[in-house]
């Protein structure tokens, strides 16, 4: 099917919706995936859109852009990317200008997927960036100014605020669905995509039609009437999206609904993709995980509805004793089996990815028209500092695939708690994080769906988590009574999932001996570590800026170590290494990209502690123990 007539073609509605999750279990993804990684090179900007993104009037290229627009999709860039260590290829499909429109660069994306997998690189193809470049669109598509995204006046919402010739698009409304599954359906079936990519999951529902609508019957589901009285509402001509001076149930609703919307969005175009071949990989880009939840993006909910997600955050770096870093972004994929796309240009950076993310090294480089540089926006070329690092994600897949986190804490980013209550409560689960990462302690993020799987952990961390539903007290109860134990951080139950006060605190009851209790201003280092019996898996002595993930492979408790402070390496980290009742350390070996050759060091084993001393950390070294 060659992109013009797709133009033609109207899809049906896809079936009833699957009862299975849609994130494909670890095991049943493509083997390529676990076996070789991603080293992605980045170029998904089509032709049209460029000369408009860069000043021009207009959407026609000049003769100079062309040709180097030719270079870019020949078999030499192919060659040039491949010898960088480049397996995988972010590309262009769609961007929102009309079928017809971008019907030859789509033609052109065909082309090149197929040089790109005869030269042994995988493929993601961009299929739509949640915006229309509405002075094409209209042109094919009239009626798609009723799929627009509306803002209280009735204007429509534009890119970014700034970008006057894109404007959002209702990802829930019916029509514009059934338009998009056309370019889903083009890029599996045409393109033999390995991974279709979703942008922009950032903006949710508005003041359009459709939007209100929904609304009205997520209310009219959701709540009794004597709620929707307290909400205000009297009929469904009532109903509107909740201005500041609005019942707080009626925001919270609309937060909910937002949050609710991206998903259903998102797990249907999962949907629909894997009905076309069922183990294509589905991501999408909702940004990165802050220090806190934000409506309408909830990567608990959305991020069930594939394999992958952007962060196209803050770069990490250490600067005047502040630590920045992805690695709440690396917790959030690894706990929702994702993995985290991020820029990874800088040796830190790559060591981060290696550290604590999953089978993805990152976005090594961004190519477009013949030139190869960084990133988006930033002509300066790629660094030869990288060269080690790649080689290393793909030469030591031993220890870098399919990694399993071992954490003693789970930390619950109660989503009712930080976006109903915000403010100081939110911040207190962050600052918690913060403290776990900053002082070494393994941990894991997990969300109110998550409740159910706790088995894995000596301790449940619950920080300003005042909102919960009675089901996720009994789940939290049922925990504490099979032997797990929780850390309680200022109040919390005191209110119901939609931040109603309750009669009492839903939690009060838990006995002392399975429950630390602590304020808001104790020392939550002490009492998470009293939750634990002060049994870590894994402890680290070294100096502030050194951070660290502990995972297990094949016999080997592996310890990475990542050196954020670029004015000195981090020197003698002693490392302790809590094994599994029972075993004993064989060997313990180091490896790195900044060497050429792993190294043994000596170590002590008293009872199951595991006791070394890592001479120094430059930016990344990986400590392996191997167990009899």
């Amino acid at each position: 099917m060659c992109p013009k007539r797709v133009v033609f073609v109207w899809l049906c509605l896809v079936g009833p919706v699957c009862a299975e999750p849609l994130t494909l279990p670890l095991d049943e993804r493509p083997q390529w995936l676990r076996q070789e990684g991603i080293v992605m090179a980045g170029s998904w900007e089509p032709l049209l859109f460029r000369v408009r993104r860069d000043g021009g009037s207009g959407y026609t290229p000049t003769a100079e852009q062309r040709a180097a627009y030719e270079r870019e999709h020949s078999p030499e860039m192919v060659a040039r990317l491949k010898g960088l260590g480049v397996n995988f290829v972010m590309m262009h499909c769609y961007k929102g200008g009309g079928l017809e429109a971008e019907r030859e660069s789509m033609a052109d994306a065909v082309r090149f997927s197929k040089l790109c997998h005869e030269a042994g690189l995988r493929v993601g193809v961009y299929v739509y960036s949640g915006a229309f470049i509405w002075e094409l669109f209209f042109q094919e598509v009239p009626q798609a100014e009723d799929w627009v995204v509306r803002d209280e006046q009735g204007n429509p919402r534009m890119y970014g605020g700034r970008a006057k010739y894109r404007y959002y698009w209702n990802r829930n409304h019916p029509d514009a669905q059934a338009y998009y599954r056309q370019i889903v359906r083009f890029a599996v079936e045409e393109i033999k995509t390995d991974l279709v990519h979703f942008d922009n999951y950032t903006v949710g529902p508005g003041y359009d039609r459709n939007s209100v609508d929904r609304f009205g019957r997520y209310l009219h589901s959701t709540f009794t009437p004597e709620e929707l009285r307290q909400m205000g509402i009297a009929a469904q001509d009532t109903i509107r999206p909740p201005a500041a001076e609005s019942p707080d149930l009626l925001r919270h609703a609309w937060s909910d609904f937002s949050c609710g919307s991206l998903a259903e969005s998102y797990h249907g175009m999962s949907r629909y993709a894997r009905s076309l071949r069922p183990d294509v990989l589905i991501e999408c880009n909702p940004g990165g995980a802050g220090p806190w939840l934000r409506a309408p993006r909830d990567h608990g909910r959305l991020l069930r509805g594939g394999e992958a997600f952007w962060d196209e955050g803050r770069p990490p770096g250490y600067d005047s004793g502040k630590l920045q870093s992805r690695i709440r972004t690396y917790k959030v994929a690894r706990c929702m089996d994702n993995t985290a796309f991020c820029y990874t240009t800088t040796p830190l950076e790559m060591a981060e990815s290696m550290a604590f993310n999953r089978d993805c090294l990152g976005a090594v480089c961004w190519f477009e028209y013949d030139k190869i540089a960084k990133k988006p926006g930033i002509e300066e070329p790629m660094s030869p500092d990288l060269e080690p690092f790649i080689r290393f994600f793909h030469a030591r897949r031993d220890l870098l695939s399919d990694p399993r986190g071992v954490a003693d804490v789970a930390v619950l980013r109660s989503f009712p708690s930080q976006v109903f209550a915000g403010g100081q409560l939110a911040q207190l689960t962050s600052k918690v994080e913060e403290t776990l990462i900053r002082d070494r302690v393994p941990f894991q993020i997990i969300h109110d769906h998550q409740l159910d799987r706790l088995t894995p952990y000596r301790a449940l961390v619950l920080a300003g988590c005042v909102a919960l539903s009675d089901e996720q007290i009994e789940k939290i109860k049922a925990y504490v009574a099979s032997g797990g134990r929780v850390c309680v951080i200022g109040p919390v139950a005191t209110h119901d999932r939609w931040m109603r006060p309750r009669k009492s605190p839903a939690l009060e009851e838990l006995p002392a001996s399975r429950a630390v209790r602590v304020p808001e201003s104790g020392d939550l280092l002490a009492a998470i570590r009293r939750a634990c019996n002060d049994e870590l898996s894994l402890s680290i002595e070294g100096p502030p800026g050194l951070c660290s993930e502990l995972t297990e492979k094949s016999g080997r408790r592996i310890v990475h170590l990542v050196n954020y402070r670029s004015d000195e390496p981090a020197r003698k980290v002693v490392a302790r290494v809590r094994l599994p009742a029972g075993r004993r350390a064989k060997a313990v070996t180091l490896a790195s990209p900044e060497r050429e050759r792993d190294t043994e060091l000596p170590f002590e084993q008293a009872s199951d502690v595991v006791t070394f001393t890592v001479p120094e950390v430059a930016v990344y070294e990986i400590a392996a123990v191997t167990m009899e």
